[in-house]
């Protein structure tokens, strides 16, 4: 499951600001997503560069080799506008559904 929000997760935290991969899982971990990994969250960010979504820059970094930060582009942000509504539609579907079997009892 996980899989299919990580783009639209990474996408909300990179609108917040310019950020680089290993900041976001940080980011990720304090809303609860402790099972993310540096592995998972770098393939997402490749595609989400190529699709012009988000733009990188390379930075020097205080503590080794430079950082690569993501920031999000006007077309990332239209997809993540997109995302949030397509997540508004899905979630309160599911909720409904959840709640509809609570209600039965489990039947």
């Amino acid at each position: 499951m996980l899989k299919g929000i990580l783009e639209g997760c990474l996408l909300a935290i990179i609108n917040r600001g310019e950020t680089y991969g290993y900041e976001m899982i940080e980011k990720l971990e304090e809303f609860g997503f402790y099972m993310v990994s540096e592995g998972s969250i770098y393939p997402v960010l490749m595609r989400m560069q190529k699709e012009s979504l988000v733009t990188t820059v390379m930075k020097a970094s205080p503590n080794g080799p430079n950082r690569k930060y993501y920031s999000i582009t006007e077309l990332g942000k239209d997809e993540l506008a997109d995302y949030q509504a397509r997540w508004k539609e899905l979630s309160q579907a599911v909720n409904a559904l959840f709640d509809n079997d609570n209600n039965k009892g489990g039947e």
